[in-house]
Formats: C-alpha cells, structure tokens, sequence
C-alpha cells in the first residue's frame, strides 16, 4: 500500500472502527482467577508482567430465545498471544458464551468473530448482532441520547453454537506491553512491540495464535470450528483462515463474511482510484441506485415497494458492469454525444444532476456522492449506512466530512457495552476499555500471499488467500452477507471478488452470497437481522453435521 494511499484508507476505514439491565439468574462471579496451563505446558513465569498474566472471569446465565430458555456461561478474560519474535508481549481481550449441553452429547460448534478497522474491537458484533443482550440503535436515523435501551437478543446464535468475541491486539481491555528503564525508552520499546501486532500478517497470526490457545484452554479441539468477520475482519478471515490450516493444522468448517472487502482496489473512495482504475466507479453505483431509491431521488423508480428497489438494483448493476463500464474504460475515445447519453443515464440511476456527472467525467467516487446526494438540503449521507443522513459540515466541500451513521450510534455501543461487562459479566472494573486503537500510523499493509517468497507492498489484496485455503480443504464452506446501503464495502465488488476467485468450478457451489435492505452493520435493522441469524444458523446447522 503506497503512502500515498493511506491517508484515503484512514478516512475509509476510521468508521468502522465503531465491526444494561442485568441478565436474569446470574449466580455469583467468581473472583478473577489465572487460567490453568495449557496442557502439557509450563507453569506461568511468576516473573511475567503483571500486565501479561491471563485472567478470567466467570458468570452464569439464562435467555429465552424464541419461545426457548437457554443457559449458558459467560466468560471475560485476557489471554496472552506473542509477537512475530514468539516473545509474550500483548494480553488479547475477549468475551466468551457457552451454551449448556448434555452429558454425551456433540461438541457444540465454535464461531470466533470479530469485528475490522483494522484496529477494532468487537463490541459492534458483541452488542448489535450475535450476543445475549443488544443495544438499540436508531435503524436509519439518529436515536435519543443516553439512558440507552438495552434488551434481551432474540437473534442471539447461542442457539446453535458457542461465541468468542475477540477483540484485537491493542483494543478492548487488550493491551501491547513493554517494560523499559525509564519512559521515553518504554515508549520507543512500545512502538516495536506495536509492530509486531499491527499490521496485515501480523494481525492474522496474533489471532492465529490466540484461537489455538483458546481450543486448547476450552478443550475444544474436536469441536466444529467458524471464523465470523466483519469489514476489515473479512480481509483478516480470508488470511487467517489459511494461515490456520496451512501453518497450524486447524481447519475450519466454514468461514463467514460480513460486509466483506477482499481487494482493497474495489474501495469507493477517492484517493484509492489510480487513472485507469474504473472497475470500483461500476461496483458502487448499485450501491448508490439503492441510496437515492431510498431517499426518493428517483421520480422513475418512486414505488416503495421492496419488488422495485429488487428490480432497480438488478438494472443498476447490469447497466454498471455494461454500458457504464464500457464509457468509463473508453477514456478519451468516448465520443461527446454518448458520454451525454451516458450521463443521462447514470443520473437516472443515481439521483445527481447530468452537467454534474458529464463534468466529473461520470466519476463519481463514495465520499463526493454522499455529499451530493442531499446537498440542495444541507445534507450529507451516511457512508457505513446511507439510509442516515446529517447536517454537511461544509456545504461546499468535495466530499462528506464524516459519516452521519458513525456519529449516530458509536455512543450507544460504547456506552452499554462499558455499563454492561462491569455490571453483568463483572470484569474490568479498574481497567480502562478501547473501542479501538491508533493503528494507522504503524499499520504495515505488505501481505505476503500464498505462495509468494516475501511480502509485497501493493494495493492490498487477500482473494488468493481464499481461494488457496478453498482449494487445500475443499469443504470448506463459504458465506457472505452484505447490505444494499453498504457504501463502506458495496455488495456488488463483494460478489464480485467471490465470483473471480481462482479455484475450480466444483468448488463455487461453496460459497453462498445473501443481501439485505440495511447497511454496513445490517443487525442495525430487526428484520435484517432476524433474517441473518437464521442464514447464519441454518449455516452452521448444515457444515458442523458429519458427512456419512
């Protein structure tokens, strides 16, 4: 990744660095106690930081979900991972519920999710998605300030399977530690520390490293085993995935993608685009057709029926991957008159005026459309989720100057969740919670992909990674999960990199690809979510049953 663009990936991804009442029928928590050694390991060194000791806190629970009860265990705690030098120098945070079982009866499968950033917790999947109890946001529109309303999660999967919600190194109550003389020398000792978890490669192996602890801690090994990532998590999935097999003999039963982005060449925003570089301008416009349908700029398509926003997205894309790509990828042949006719057609999928899209050379890249979109109203749109709007900071500026979703709801999650693990789980209560960490000025974007002899500094792109680990394990199972107002990591480049995976046809029935009306963080939308925990759990219910 050039430094040219990481300022644009700073502005691209500093959004998602958003991936109580008290549970009924809590026993007593234990006292936090240090975890026992892995098995056939060495006792802990009584000369180890304090910092870097592992510590876990356990809370029992109960949750009726859909009709049934279910108890089950929760447990907060730190586990400590080495950097690439195998020396222990960070403790990873992470927030574990296990269902209750009975004697003799199979493993429960395992998902370890996490959210993306790079450089976040996972306190959006935790709070919003998949665990016991959620926080509710606004779906669409900014919410009340605090008090903020937690509730029991009926779409929580520990119906079906057991959840580990990790945060990444640096973040949560996680931290990257060095011990030094004196201060200024701990500070410089830090920043190598730091590198040694920040980063493409080596973000995946800190998380490699903590799943095989976690199994061996959890006795676990024989259990079906999920990655679940979302944004920057689902580029950190398809690295991680293969690194466990190919380096750590851990298979996967499946790897799950939330508002996934895989090469980083597909991103709508601006400073990304290299002249010639016209394919991520087509793979947002059915994300764009899907905001200015939804925000009534388009008198063509007025209907508000979810039958015509269907019909709309399939002609966006098919004008998108057609016509549109064929005028962009003309460049200066395109003759005047078609570009006219061009630009008459793409205002008419997207809602901007034609003189605005014949002078931006029918370019229009994520942030200038979000500040377009709404400007005769002061407006600008969301960019995790553009059904939000807000106040345009600067009317004449180019492109939005935040993103109105962020703003919306981060207060919400961050606030229960603080509320939450020291009230209910009973963890952390001196210690101070990250809902991320400032990995931009370190974070290494060299990857080095399979097959390749030493990292290579480009434009970030992890397909091959998934496809090498589909190829070594051919039952491996793919899903994807987008949403339509998605502008941070648009559907349509994410199915597109799924479908020019290099791996052989027999393999593509493997993968299965779903869409929702809702956003980035589609869990955002009760009925989005409703409908993705049941995608979800019919998922696992299928790849964690033994082949006959």
């Amino acid at each position: 990744m050039s430094s040219s663009s990481r300022p644009a990936l700073r502005r691209a991804f500093l959004g998602l660095l958003l991936a109580l009442s008290v549970v009924p029928a809590l026993a007593q928590p234990q006292a936090p106690v240090p975890s026992a050694p892995e098995a056939g390991g060495k006792e802990p060194d009584p000369a180890l930081d304090p910092r870097l000791k592992e510590v876990t806190q356990v809370t029992q629970g109960t949750l009726t979900v859909r009709g049934k009860t279910l108890a089950y265990r929760a447990v907060a705690g730190l586990l400590p991972v080495d950097d690439d030098k195998d020396e222990p120098s960070a403790v990873m945070s992470y927030v574990a519920y296990f269902g209750k079982t009975a004697p003799g009866a199979p493993a429960r499968p395992v998902l370890f999710l996490y959210n993306g950033g790079p450089g976040s917790s996972s306190v959006w999947l935790h709070m919003g998605a998949f665990g016991p109890k959620r926080v509710l946001t606004g779906n669409g529109q900014r919410g009340p300030a605090a008090p903020y309303r937690l509730v029991d999660n009926e779409d929580t999967l520990l119906d079906v399977a057991d959840l580990v919600f990790i945060d990444a190194p640096g973040t949560g109550f996680g931290r990257i530690v060095a011990v030094a003389k004196d201060k200024a020398q701990e500070r410089a000792l830090l920043v190598e520390k730091e590198k040694g978890y920040w980063g493409v490669d080596q973000d995946a192996q800190a998380f490699a490293r903590f799943i095989k602890k976690f199994l061996t801690r959890n006795n676990l090994w024989n259990a079906p085993r999920y990655l679940f990532g979302e944004s920057y998590g689902t580029t950190r999935s398809a690295v991680l995935v293969n690194l466990l097999q190919d380096r750590y003999d851990i298979d996967m039963n499946g790897v799950l993608l939330l508002s996934q982005i895989l090469n980083f060449s597909f991103s709508p925003d601006e400073p990304n685009y290299a002249p010639g570089d016209d394919l991520a301008y087509a793979l947002a416009l059915p994300t764009y057709a899907a905001t200015a349908w939804y925000h009534q700029r388009l008198p063509a398509w007025a209907d508000r029926s979810p039958q015509t926003l269907d019909r709309l997205v399939a002609a966006a894309q098919q004008f998108a991957l057609g016509e549109y790509l064929s005028a962009l990828t003309a460049g200066a042949r395109l003759d005047p008159a078609q570009r006219h006719a061009v630009a008459e057609k793409l205002g008419s999928f997207i809602g901007l005026p034609v003189p605005y899209l014949e002078k931006a050379q029918l370019r229009v890249d994520g942030g200038t459309f979000s500040n377009q979109l709404l400007a005769d109203q002061g407006l600008s749109t969301g960019r995790l989720d553009t059904r939000y709007s807000g106040p345009s900071l600067d009317p004449l500026a180019k492109s939005a100057e935040y993103d109105p979703q962020s703003a919306a709801i981060s207060s919400a999650y961050v606030s229960v969740y603080n509320d939450y693990v020291r009230n209910v789980l009973k963890f952390g209560a001196d210690l101070d919670y990250r809902p991320s960490a400032p990995v931009w000025r370190l974070w290494d974007w060299k990857h080095q992909p399979p097959g390749a002899y030493a990292p290579r500094q480009q434009t970030l792109n992890v397909m091959t990674d998934l496809a090498a680990a589909m190829r070594v394990n051919p039952r491996l199972k793919v899903a994807n999960f987008a949403g339509l107002y998605d502008l941070a990591t648009p559907f349509a480049a994410a199915e597109f990199e799924l479908e020019h995976l290099p791996i052989p046809s027999a393999l593509r029935a493997n993968i299965e690809v779903h869409r929702y009306p809702a956003g980035h963080m589609m869990y955002d939308d009760p009925a989005s979510l409703a409908r993705l925990h049941d995608a979800v759990a019919r998922f696992l219910r299928e790849t964690a049953t033994p082949v006959q």
